[in-house]
């Protein structure tokens, strides 16, 4: 007799049922996060006013760091890419190292105690939340500056240089150098809130700063940037409100128009261009053809990332992909996914925890396709000359972008107070290179205390 017995229909329609019934129950293990749930709690005004100073402070639902860590496990990895360097992109070596970290031993609570330290809030400015935090000085006459961070950046990139200007005394500087610090998220990026119109690009971020500013009681300050925020603390300048007592950028926008047109058009570095300049030239025309696809895709597509929103890895490896004047991803953010130095370039200061700190921000506030339509909703080249009359102090750190010469930069910027090439330190300099950093700043911004 054949032990193959045939089954009952109602036999199967048990099995299917109880087997839907397991599978169910199974699943609810593993049940997404809702991820609208909120990190934050914000404390309610004690009035209606939409101009009211709201404290706020983070705390993510477990669950959701659970979904996390489940997510980057069960990543779906594309093969090897079939070169030995990093020109197809992100390495598979370099986000299979971070995906491993990422979801054993990694800590967001860490992160998020941290950021819990400093004073924050939100404020309504122009119809839209805008997060920030303030940290003012003990010492009398400090500075007023807002500080802005760039893309793939957050405030986090801001955290090491806190203390180090608010309290310079503690770094070795003097106490007439100190600032009161106030950092904001910007539009659609970490805990600011997401716009729901066009128009918050950087000129409209540039004014609600300087409300902001007037907010918080500060009639005259300064206003300091990198990457994306060096791009708002340009138009800042440019915009010239009488409280802006000047600017400090680490990303200063200095190309002539005609050095522009050659770039544009793929042309050889003119003949007439001295050492430094054919040196700017060439790096931007090398970034220009290999390293700003990223640029390019949220300048004019961003609703199309659905990936970096559904996936922990594609965000990760997404914010990664940006280059300095060299390589791409940065030297310092390689070597610092590695936890060692890579091809001879430091990390600095910058940790495999920091870097993780950043992208986490950006997984659990949902805001990998709100930050990139910031690139669309901006309409001017970055790096063309800034056209700069108020005073500007420009830091030109070696492993930038491209490293500005004095010729470009005292064009763009009328009144230039400082200039200085400094010896190490690249795109990410305050997460690299603080302390430098910080006597940057206090350095660029001197003259303007009277």
């Amino acid at each position: 007799m054949s032990n193959d017995i045939p089954h009952s229909p109602s036999r199967r329609r048990f099995v299917g049922t109880a087997a839907a019934g397991v599978a169910a129950a199974s699943l609810s293990q593993f049940a997404l996060a809702d991820t609208n749930q909120s990190i934050v709690s914000i404390t309610k005004p004690s009035s209606a006013s939409k101009d009211a100073i709201r404290p706020l402070r983070v705390h993510v639902p477990e669950a959701q760091l659970v979904d996390l860590r489940r997510r980057v496990r069960a990543t779906r990895w594309p093969e090897r890419e079939t070169v030995t360097d990093d020109s197809q992109g992100v390495p598979l070596a370099m986000m299979q190292e971070l995906a491993r970290h990422w979801s054993t031993d990694y800590d967001w609570r860490r992160c998020e105690a941290r950021l819990n330290t400093y004073p924050s809030f939100v404020t309504e400015i122009d119809g839209l939340d805008i997060h920030f935090i303030h940290v003012r000085s003990k010492h009398e006459n400090a500075m007023p500056l807002i500080v802005t961070h760039g893309w793939p950046g957050s405030v986090i990139e801001q955290f090491k240089i806190i203390d180090p200007l608010t309290n310079p005394t503690a770094h070795g500087a003097s106490a007439s150098d100190a600032f009161h610090l106030v950092i904001p998220s910007l539009p659609g990026y970490g805990l600011s809130g997401k716009p729901g119109e066009t128009g918050w690009g950087p000129e409209r971020t540039a004014r609600a700063w300087v409300t902001l500013m007037k907010r918080l009681g500060y009639d005259r300050f300064a206003a300091q940037g990198g990457d994306l925020g060096g791009v708002v603390a340009n138009v800042m300048g440019k915009q010239a409100p009488p409280a802006l007592l000047g600017i400090h950028v680490n990303f200063p926008a200095t190309v002539p128009a005609d050095i522009a047109k050659a770039l544009q058009a793929g042309e050889p570095a003119p003949a007439e261009l001295s050492d430094d300049e054919k040196h700017a030239y060439d790096q931007l025309s090398s970034a220009a053809k290999k390293r700003r696809a990223y640029a390019l895709e949220m300048g004019t597509r961003p609703q199309t990332l659905y990936g970096i929103a559904d996936s922990p890895i594609g965000l990760a490896s997404w914010l990664l992909d940006h280059g300095d004047g060299y390589v791409q991803p940065a030297a310092a953010l390689t070597s610092a996914v590695f936890g060692r130095t890579v091809n001879g370039e430091s990390s600095g200061a910058m940790t495999r925890d920091d870097v993780l700190d950043d992208i986490t921000l950006y997984w659990l506030t949902n805001t990998g396709v709100s930050s990139a339509r910031f690139y669309w909703e901006s309409h001017f080249n970055f790096l063309a000359a800034a056209d700069v009359s108020v005073p500007a102090a420009v830091s030109v750190f070696p492993r930038e972008n491209y490293q500005a010469p004095r010729s470009w930069t005292e064009r763009a910027y009328h009144n230039l107070i400082w200039y200085n090439r400094l010896d190490k330190g690249g795109h990410f300099a305050s997460w690299e290179q603080p302390d430098l950093f910080a006597e940057e700043v206090r350095a660029g911004l001197r003259p303007l205390r009277k």
